[in-house]
């Protein structure tokens, strides 16, 4: 199957396990990998046309490589240079860039702006900012986090998570909390409303026309929400409330509410009337960690749908307001899914513990 016509190939041992090599290595370009099974393919003394349809390419490919090939060597299997405008930013200008941005801050500044750190490297502010989002940085960005002291944290954890995740049989399970003070606002100047081009917009003073506190239990399972309003956030209020959610809850299911470390949720008068009705248990969550309680979550879609933007000229309008939007919610209830296990939970507060306690910080 040999071709006279054809320079024969001939590999050194060296050569040939490299070639081997890129051709089966899964992080080799694709059209490296696929010059070296060329070069291979040649060594064996078939011609062009074989090796084309052996592997499943043009014979003026096979020509090309096994060319550059006997010419250059394993050099000659690189790509060569395009054309195109030289690059004009070196690696030492990124490094500078990514180092300055994680270990520098500006003069007077708490972190670097693109064109205050462009000026210093000596690149453009685009180039600068095409770094940034190569590797990731934020610098306008930021978050904040507290690591719970609680010394009951891990257990607590547990024992939330374990409720999401494998919620016992023959109960329901109700993350409850309290939006205390919900303003009743209205604007002093009439909306204008949105137009093409132009978003809605609001003056940024208003009256304010009373609060009201709202109790909300979120049923894990289903997402319906057991809500009511209350003048005060009280110990007796909390437990008029745990007085509504056993009167909407099947009389057959035990209860299991998880809420928070308020001092209204462990007076005495609430454990009298859990030793009164000894269905009900109560599973706090760590110290400052209201993260872990779903109904959080359900208390920031009320406030972006029904309250952030809402005008109330009264405090019977908010009432009405916040009664009609649970209605709604009720009738397309949907619940939300927790996929972090306790464990995972737990190894991420590691590593910030571990990050806040290093000497650089």
């Amino acid at each position: 199957m040999g071709d006279t016509r054809l320079p024969p190939v001939v590999l050194s041992e060296d050569e040939r396990l490299t070639l081997e090599s890129w051709a089966r290595r899964r992080s080799t370009a694709q059209g490296l990998a696929q010059r070296a099974q060329i070069v291979l393919a040649c060594a064996r003394g078939w011609n062009n046309t074989v090796v084309a349809a052996r592997l499943n390419t043009e014979r003026k490919t096979v020509a090309r490589w096994r060319t550059r090939f006997l010419r250059d060597r394993l050099d000659g299997l690189s790509d060569e240079p395009r054309p195109g405008v030289p690059r004009t930013i070196t690696d030492a200008q990124v490094e500078e860039v990514v180092v300055r941005t994680l270990e520098q801050t500006p003069a007077g500044g708490t972190h670097w702006s693109k064109r205050e750190l462009a000026k210093v490297v000596g690149i453009s502010p685009a180039s600068v900012l095409r770094i940034w989002h190569a590797f990731g940085l934020q610098p306008w960005r930021t978050e904040t986090f507290k690591i719970s002291p609680d010394p009951l944290l891990i257990d607590k954890i547990r024992d939330v998570v374990g409720l999401y995740l494998a919620p016992p049989a023959n109960a329901a399970v109700f993350a409850v909390d309290e939006k205390p003070q919900i303003q009743a606002l209205e604007r002093t100047a009439p909306v204008l409303p949105m137009l093409p081009g132009v978003p809605e917009r609001r003056t940024f003073d208003y009256v304010r026309h009373g609060t009201v506190d709202l109790f909300a239990a979120l049923n894990t399972a289903t997402g319906k929400v057991i809500t009511k309003l209350s003048a005060r956030h009280r110990a007796v209020d909390f437990r008029d409330f745990l007085d509504e959610i056993d009167r909407q809850t099947d009389p057959c299911l035990a209860v299991h509410v998880i809420c928070d470390n308020l001092s209204a949720h462990k007076a005495p008068v609430v454990h009298q009337w859990l030793l009164a009705h000894p269905r009900f248990q109560l599973h706090f969550t760590p110290t400052y960690s209201s993260w872990i309680n779903q109904v959080e979550r359900w208390f920031a879609e009320l406030e972006r749908r029904c309250l952030e933007r809402g005008v109330f000229c009264s405090l019977d309008d908010l009432k009405t307001a916040l009664e009609g939007w649970i209605e709604v919610w009720n009738d397309e209830a949907r619940p939300f899914k927790w996929t972090k296990t306790a464990d995972q939970i737990l190894d991420r507060i590691c590593r910030y513990c571990d990050r806040i306690s290093r000497p650089d910080h």
